[in-house]
């Protein structure tokens, strides 16, 4: 049975009504919606519904009825959800997402991956799906001690393997979890049968004179970027806990700080509500505020920042490298090729960075078209 009972007391609440009733908010400047960051107009919509008509109680609901467990490893818990393939050669396969998400962002992808009949037809693969929630984010502790005793990939492979009894799987990630699921298949190259993911790293060793044209206008368009955009990730790199203290007190504050990361890196047009319903949005920046998680969120970018676990060196595991149009990076295959055993790559029609709440159809069907062509070359 699910072991996670989620409830939120009517005291907290009330003190997060209270607190988006009583936001000082900042003076406006004279120029366009969201040139300067989060627009006002947009961030006090949802404000004022997250405080008045936004039903927690039915998002509480839901997540209550997802098939949620916890398990100690390493004498940490770890939250998760596993979905049970509805035919008897479900393939199992870990999900794992990055940030600002969480496992919920998740649940349309594995609903399709393990019960493809209820969404539409039938997919050539079906599995058993695994969706942990990252330490630090939301129902998973943060581990003591930096860097950590026990890296990310590793609880992952012991949930799979030691606690779930699976002797191989798929893996699947996007964003940070791209990055976790690279580890994993480093680490557990036995365990794994393939690697699915929505984002590359970069080879550990590179000679720049070897890139092609395309790869050097990849890494130029990053660099852009990362100049433009990418403040965000140096304040979680460098200083993280300053920013941390604004976003664990100020619900408005942590709704502003995630938000313009959702229209921002989604295939939205400049329109959140053309992907994003107002209630998911809410939920996600709910989750982070009942659990207060969205500080120990951003120590995946600290470790990063310090060097922890940086170079990747060749993933020895067959790879699918699937790419949304509005995500943050698009390598061209021969970059991916550096540094993965590439035997997949798909360029999508639509979708951004959150395609598993996005575009779930198109991202459930490149993962089991993916997993089949492996299972056939195996056998």
């Amino acid at each position: 049975m699910p072991s996670l009972d989620l409830h939120v007391d009517d005291e907290q609440l009330l003190d997060l009504r209270r607190r988006l009733s009583s936001t000082r908010w900042p003076a406006a400047w004279p120029i366009p919606p969201w040139e300067g960051g989060t627009d006002a107009g947009e961030l006090r919509r949802l404000a004022d519904y997250w405080a008045d008509g936004y039903d927690w109680r039915a998002a509480e609901g839901r997540i209550n009825q997802l098939p949620s467990f916890e398990v100690e490893i390493a004498g940490r818990r770890v939250h998760y959800l596993k979905f049970d393939g509805e035919r008897p050669d479900a393939i199992p396969i870990v999900l794992t997402n990055g940030w600002p998400s969480t496992f919920f962002e998740l649940v349309p992808l594995a609903e399709r991956l393990s019960r493809p009949s209820a969404h539409g037809g039938e997919l050539p693969a079906c599995f058993t799906v695994v969706v942990p929630s990252l330490p630090g984010y939301t129902f998973s502790e943060q581990r003591p001690t930096l860097p950590a005793d026990l890296p990310t990939p590793e609880l992952w492979h012991r949930l799979m393997s030691d606690e779930l009894g699976f002797e191989q799987y798929f893996a699947h990630g996007g964003d940070l979890g791209a990055g976790i699921t690279s580890r994993l298949g480093i680490a557990h190259p036995e365990a794994l049968l393939g690697l699915h993911l929505m984002a590359v790293a970069a080879p550990a060793e590179l000679d720049v004179s070897t890139l092609t044209a395309e790869e050097h206008e990849y890494r130029d368009r990053l660099a852009q970027w990362s100049r433009d955009e990418g403040a965000y990730m140096h304040q979680h790199s460098t200083r993280p806990l300053t920013l941390a203290y604004a976003l664990s007190d100020s619900p408005v504050g942590l709704l502003g700080w995630i938000i313009e990361k959702y229209r921002a890196w989604s295939d939205s047009g400049g329109r959140l509500a053309s992907r994003f319903t107002d209630d998911f949005l809410l939920t996600q920046a709910s989750l982070y505020w009942f659990t207060n998680t969205i500080g120990t969120s951003l120590r995946p970018y600290y470790e990063y920042g310090r060097g922890v676990d940086r170079a990747l060196p060749r993933v020895p595991v067959p790879t699918a490298v699937a790419l949304f149009p509005a995500d943050i990076g698009q390598p061209p295959r021969s970059w991916a090729e550096r540094t993965y055993d590439v035997v997949r790559y798909t360029r999508m029609p639509r979708g951004g960075h959150f395609a598993p709440i996005e575009e779930p159809d198109l991202l459930a069907r490149d993962i089991a078209e993916f997993a089949a062509d492996v299972q056939a070359r195996r056998s």
